[in-house]
This record gives C-alpha cells, sequence and structure tokens, in this order.
C-alpha cells in the first residue's frame, strides 16, 4: 500500500510517499480502506523527530481517518461489517490506504456526510469532547476561554461548549479567524496579536473571569490565563506551541485563585503498551469509553436537521502526493478548521 512517510526528522520537503507493507488485523481489529485522514499538530512534531509514537503504534502519519470496513480481525464482537462506512481515531498510520484500529475506537460515518468531512471529526472533536466533559466537567452556564479559537479543536470546542449550554470565548491570530469562529458560535473573541485578551476577557465577564481555559499554548500565556481565571477555575492544557518553561510565581497566583491545572494528551493513551496490562485493562477501555460517549451523547447532531446542527470544517484537501504543502500551509497557520489528506481511489 501507499503511505505517508520520511526517512529522517526535518521539513516538509523530507515527506514523500512510500509503498510499505499492508497491515493486517490482529485480534479485536478491523481493517480499514481509508478513504481521508486529517492533518494534525502531532504530525508536524512527529516529522520534525519532536513527537514519537508510542510505543507499537505505526510509525506512518496520521491520527485520524474515514473509510470503509474491509476485514475483520479474529475475536471481533460482530459490531462492524464489510462495507461499512467508518471513522476513527488513531495513535497513527492514518495517512496511509489501510489501517488496522481496535473495534472500539471506531464510529459510524454520519448519514449523509462525505469522507472528506468524516475524516475531521476524529481527532479535534474527541479531543475537544474530552477535555470539556472528561477533564473539564464543563457545567450549563460556565464560560469557557479557548485558545486557537480558528484551530481544528477550537472550532469543535466552540460547538460543544454551545452543545452544553455553556458560553465559548475565543482568542485567534487574524481577523479573518475570528469571524470564523463568531460563525461557529463563539460569544466573543479576541485578536492575541493586538490586544491583551486577559483584560478583554475580564471586561466580558464583568471581572469574575472564566470557569475552563483550554490552552495548548503553554508557557506564554500562563501569567494572562491566571488573570482571567475566576475563582476554583480550570486550567487545562493539552498543548505547549510557545513550550513548556515559565518565569514567575505561577503557584502564588493559582493558590490566590484557588485554581486548578490539568494536563491531557489523547494520543498516549491511545495504543501505548498495545499487548501488555496497561493497555489491556486501563488504556483501552478509556478510549472506549470515550468514542462510546462522543457517539452516543454528540455525534447525533452532525445528521441533517438536527438542532443544534453540529458541523466540522474542512480547510482544504490535498491529495496524498501533496501531503508536504498541506503541512507547509499548517506550518505557516493559514488554515482554518482541518487540512484533509485525500487517499487514492
Amino acid at each position: 500500500m501507499l503511505a505517508a512517510y520520511f526517512d529522517c526528522p526535518g521539513g516538509p520537503e523530507n515527506l514523500y510517499v512510500k509503498e510499505v507493507v499492508k497491515p493486517h488485523p490482529v485480534e479485536g481489529e478491523v481493517l480499514v480502506k481509508v478513504s481521508a485522514s486529517a492533518l494534525n499538530r502531532a504530525d508536524l512534531l512527529q516529522r520534525r523527530g519532536k513527537y514519537p509514537p508510542p510505543k507499537g503504534a505505526s510509525d506512518i502519519l496520521g491520527l485520524e481517518a474515514a473509510g470503509s470496513v474491509v476485514g475483520l480481525g479474529p475475536g471481533c464482537r460482530s459490531q462492524w461489517k464489510i462495507g461499512d462506512a467508518v471513522m476513527a481515531l488513531l495513535s497513527g498510520g492514518g495517512q496511509a490506504e489501510y489501517v488496522t484500529v481496535p473495534e472500539g475506537y471506531l464510529m459510524p460515518v454520519p448519514s449523509e456526510m462525505t469522507f472528506i468531512q468524516a475524516a475531521a471529526i476524529p481527532e479535534a472533536w474527541l479531543t475537544a469532547f474530552q477535555l470539556l466533559h472528561f477533564v473539564g466537567k464543563v457545567q450549563k452556564g460556565e464560560r469557557v476561554l479557548i485558545h486557537a479559537g480558528a484551530s481544528g479543536v477550537g472550532m469543535a470546542a466552540i460547538q460543544l461548549v454551545r452543545l452544553a449550554k455553556a458560553i465559548p470565548i475565543v482568542t485567534a491570530g487574524t481577523p479573518e479567524k475570528l469571524k470564523a469562529t463568531a460563525s461557529a458560535g463563539a460569544a466573543v473573541g479576541f485578536n492575541y496579536k493586538a490586544e491583551d485578551f486577559s483584560e478583554k476577557v475580564l471586561a466580558f465577564t464583568q471581572g469574575s473571569g472564566v470557569d475552563i481555559i483550554l490552552d495548548c499554548v503553554g508557557g506564554s500565556y500562563w501569567e494572562k490565563n491566571l488573570n482571567c481565571l475566576s475563582t476554583d477555575g480550570r486550567w487545562i492544557i493539552y498543548g505547549l506551541l510557545s513550550g513548556g518553561e515559565v518565569h514567575g510565581d505561577l503557584l502564588a497566583k493559582l493558590l490566590s485563585k484557588r485554581g486548578s491545572i490539568h494536563t491531557s494528551l489523547l494520543r498516549s493513551r491511545n495504543k501505548e503498551a498495545s499487548n501488555g496490562y496497561q493497555h489491556n485493562f486501563i488504556l483501552k477501555p478509556l478510549i472506549e469509553r470515550l468514542v462510546k460517549a462522543f457517539t452516543e451523547n454528540v455525534l447525533p447532531y452532525f445528521s441533517r436537521g438536527t438542532s443544534p446542527h453540529l458541523q466540522p470544517l474542512v480547510d482544504s484537501v490535498y491529495p496524498l502526493h501533496k501531503i508536504a504543502e498541506a503541512h507547509r500551509i499548517m506550518e505557516d497557520n493559514k488554515n482554518i478548521g482541518k487540512i484533509v489528506i485525500e487517499m487514492p481511489a
């Protein structure tokens, strides 16, 4: 099969399409013929050699995919059949013609949705859902500050906050991105390049601040985050785009707010220790529980005619052989929503 590959860490120019061995499903796995995958920041980091896949995971790029079931491994529970349209969260391997997936990680593609659209759902939407509900325990009426609001996770989080009857507040770096977040349902948005978002957030919330912060930026935002965090607020860190180093009295400021810091990396939960105790009895059930909760409570709202109606935002689509170009677009922070990689027919 064909797959996105690189031989040594470096820039997008190191990427190429390589013929590799087609995977075979083992116990409890499903073989999926991939129609589309999507690009994530983790792919860029992995390509640079800064984010290796978890032990036991494929070293092929791609953390999500949509396609058709073409094979069932031994021990599958008959939940899926050949020909089913599915999408999946992956620990790697999505940017290839075929990928194997634990059956409990698969979700049905919503009715009337294309594989291109479906490929934009698993990583971003499951990440946002996990951060808001499994980690943040978002409640009706709470105010949620979402950094990188026009990213895949950001656009998903805006809609999920609205679905939870809470209030999404965003930051983004251009007027165009702020306009897109407003269209997705953001109550208000602030340009972090042109204004102090913490002051703007405090003004918008009449001095009370936000109950939850979804932060993929990290170190450089710590002081502004704490300035606009409410008493007993939850600051959730799921990325470190600006690095992890903090200069200043973070703990004293956090203590004064009775705030809490939570951290989460969804990928490290995915297929780690694939044949060991930890995967079988701790990590795998957690991912399956997340997928099940999302499938039951969120997925129905992607179907046409539902209210509220949820939808993934696809920025652009690139064929597999142009994956280097797709990486450059994301690296330059030009996309609004998801960049999707289409597999050969």
